[in-house]
């Protein structure tokens, strides 16, 4: 299922739809970074950090969302890699400051 595009006449309405857009993407950002935080809290200790299955999970499924709403597979998977990593060190920095002196 594809999300529904309106057709823009103008750069300008474009624009107003990518950055209505980027204010959802935002906020979910927002959101999976709370719940990484919650992460960093709950895990034992600095090695469970990186999960390279939960990685090549989370990709595969993206994936496969990608192709069934016919967006570039390349596009999902460079987002959510580059997601992935900075939410990573932010986890590790997260873990750090909650298990004072913790190395990740």
């Amino acid at each position: 299922m594809s999300a529904a595009i309106e057709h823009c006449e103008t750069m300008a309405d474009v624009r107003r739809h990518i950055d209505r857009l980027d204010e959802r993407i935002v906020t979910l950002l927002a959101a999976r970074g709370g719940y990484v935080a919650q992460a960093a809290r709950i895990k034992g200790s600095a090695d469970q950090v990186y999960d390279q299955a939960r990685i090549d999970f989370i990709l595969g499924r993206v994936q496969a969302m990608a192709r069934e709403r016919g967006v570039p597979e390349a596009v999902v998977e460079a987002t959510y890699r580059a997601m992935i990593d900075a939410f990573i060190a932010f986890e590790g920095r997260e873990f750090a400051r909650l298990h004072e002196g913790a190395r990740v």
